[in-house]
């Protein structure tokens, strides 16, 4: 019950405003000082290696203090993060500044969101790319120059912007990929669409 109220409060407040000024509103509360799109980068990196129980989301980035309010949307978008990266049509969405804002912060935003990412997927400390497959390998290091991402603003506006968008959508499919390659339960999913696929 506590889960489904969390997430009513949490659908409530991101159709009031955009889910990135959301979530730095809720960020502000909570005591964290860092930008929306690191810390949701940092939460979905997490719950590629972890169950969403096991993530404190005031302990995702240092920095938080014990504001209940805070802490109470920032599980519930925990949990609605969980819920997308865990949706086999790949339902997942980055949280990063509307296309409203200039594209120069928008790609800042995004690098900041792949650092986050790598991050939480470092967090418990026992990451072992070395027996992943090759394409999540590949991911990861994308993800890792992606970190770099910056758009000077001298060429083509409607070609930067196009390159963003694919970028964007490269970041999200890789993750959903890393997601369905290393998180808890991985191998049994796995196995469940393999004998699906048998039955079909």
């Amino acid at each position: 019950m506590q889960g489904r109220q969390r997430l009513s409060t949490y659908n409530v407040v991101m159709t009031e405003t955009t889910p990135h000024a959301a979530l730095n509103a809720a960020l502000r509360s909570a005591g964290f000082d860092q930008d929306a799109a690191e810390y949701h980068g940092a939460l979905c990196g997490a719950l590629c290696i972890r169950v969403p129980a096991e993530i404190d989301p005031m302990a995702v980035l240092d920095g938080a203090d014990a504001d209940v309010a805070g802490a109470s949307l920032l599980k519930a978008v925990r949990d609605a993060a969980a819920k997308s990266l865990a949706d086999t049509d790949g339902d997942i969405r980055l949280v990063l500044p509307d296309d409203e804002a200039p594209l120069a912060a928008r790609a800042a935003a995004l690098a900041e969101w792949c650092e986050g990412f790598l991050f939480g997927l470092a967090s418990n400390g026992k990451l072992d790319l070395k027996n992943a497959a090759p394409e999540v390998r590949e991911v990861v290091e994308d993800l890792a120059q992606f970190t770099r991402a910056s758009f000077s603003g001298t060429d083509d506006e409607q070609i930067e912007e196009e390159a963003y968008t694919e970028l964007v959508e490269y970041v999200r499919v890789g993750v959903q990929l890393i997601f369905m390659e290393l998180s808890p339960g991985a191998q049994s999913r796995a196995a469940a669409r393999k004998q699906d696929s048998k039955v079909h």
